[in-house]
């Protein structure tokens, strides 16, 4: 009996695991796509503020910016929906309960069809049941 039920323990935490992840990187594409497309309404509902949200970016030239927040959920019109593309890729997560952080790379290609290269830590909590973005870094890196 304690086999039987150690092996539905395994297959159910495999499985809700397995979902985790997947629901995960459906939202990172959700935020990525969303966020070039203007989809504003839609962009921000991949994010949760929280009064710890950071979201740093370090520069190839060793500067760095310390972006607001609620530019998330609430950004300028300029700075989305420019098109293009990304493709994220080489995810790595730790999913404990109802927190996670993922690292991921993203190639980023412009509408002018400028390519640029990042290494990207998002950090979620899963809220009233959805996987949301609280928190990221992105590392912007040359690629010669």
């Amino acid at each position: 009996m304690k086999k039987i039920l150690l092996l539905i323990f395994l297959t159910y935490s495999f499985g809700y695991a397995q979902s985790d992840n997947e629901a995960i990187i459906s939202l990172l594409e959700k935020e990525s796509f969303t966020w070039r497309s203007g989809d504003i309404k839609a962009h921000a509902s991949c994010w949760k503020i929280q009064s710890y949200s950071r979201i740093f970016i370090s520069t190839p030239d060793g500067n760095s910016i310390d972006v607001p927040p609620m530019m998330m959920i609430n950004p300028p019109k300029n700075m989305v929906g420019k098109g293009g593309t990304s493709k994220n890729s080489n995810y790595k997560m730790n999913v404990n309960g109802n927190h996670a952080w993922v690292s991921h790379d993203e190639e980023s290609t412009t509408a002018e069809g400028i390519t640029s290269y990042t290494y990207e830590i998002r950090i979620l909590e899963k809220i009233d049941g959805d996987w949301k973005l609280v928190g990221q870094s992105i590392h912007q890196r040359k690629t010669d």
